[in-house]
């Protein structure tokens, strides 16, 4: 059992089982005071917060996102608050949004975020588009409660959210762009077991099979739900890129682009319906 002790001191302990960063952002959030503060402060830490600090120790150790422990997460610098019911939001997915951003120049566009999970994606895009109809899907309704609740927060109800899966929440309608990060890791990949990811909900990390038939599904139901020059945007893997371009191409997409990541990886592609 670790004892109360300075702040600093106690971090430097804790951080054999998990990262240093990490304990501290835990132990800043046991204690309820930011992360600079607790490094800077001098004071006991009480029992109640080694208590909630060791247990939080003991579930990153095992490999629970450090997301979920706080139930927050900042993406494209908003602050989110996530779940094990939605994915953790990532920095490659910050691209999907700029691509997002950079092709729909209609000051009054219509955009749909499939697969929502926390909302991050749709409410990013009507932060920075405050005069966009921006409507966010997804087939979990635990999901779509921590997306309701992050768009209450963050941009004031301007989302509309849907309950369905892929296109079955927009039937009938068409967009100026429709974006994705649906599930695309292949089932028997060995990063599904790996530290945190199985942790997270396994529906919206693998569709099963080798990890493309979400993205077949959005890409051959894409026509029917764009505009004449509507853009259709997807995160994918980073082996996925070639056969994404090929499938968009075959569907009648132009202005067929992949772009990649900060790791150069590519991970995000699009296509133009003509």
């Amino acid at each position: 059992m670790i004892s109360p002790r300075s702040g600093d001191a106690w971090i430097t302990q804790a951080s054999r089982d998990i990262a240093r960063f990490d304990a501290e952002l835990l132990l800043a959030h046991c204690w309820r005071r930011t992360r600079t503060r607790v490094l800077t402060s001098d004071e006991p830490v009480p029992e109640d917060v080694v208590a909630c600090f060791e247990q939080a120790v003991r579930q990153r150790a095992g490999g629970v996102p450090v997301a979920y422990l706080l139930g927050r997460r900042e993406f494209w610098s908003l602050d989110f608050e996530v779940s094990p019911a939605v994915l953790v939001p990532r920095p490659e997915t910050e691209l999907l949004v700029q691509r997002g951003l950079d092709l729909v120049v209609s000051p009054h566009a219509t955009i749909a975020d499939l697969g929502t999970g926390s909302g991050a994606i749709a409410i990013a895009l009507a932060h920075e588009r405050p005069h966009w109809s921006v409507t966010g899907t997804d087939v979990s309704t635990q999901a779509l409660a921590v997306a309701r609740r992050n768009g209450t927060n963050l941009v004031q109800d301007r989302v509309e959210w849907l309950h369905g899966d892929w296109y079955t929440a927009i039937a009938g309608r068409r967009f100026d762009a429709l974006l994705s990060n649906p599930p695309y890791i292949a089932d028997d990949d060995p990063v599904l077991s790996g530290d945190g990811l199985r942790h997270e909900p396994r529906g919206a990390l693998s569709p099963g099979g080798d990890g493309m038939a979400s993205l077949d599904t959005l890409i051959n139901g894409a026509p029917d739900h764009l505009r004449p020059g509507g853009w259709l945007l997807l995160e994918h893997g980073t082996t996925q890129g070639d056969g994404l371009r090929a499938r968009l191409v075959a569907r009648g997409f132009t202005s067929v682009t992949s772009h990649r990541d900060l790791a150069g990886h590519e991970r995000v592609t699009e296509g133009k319906l003509a």
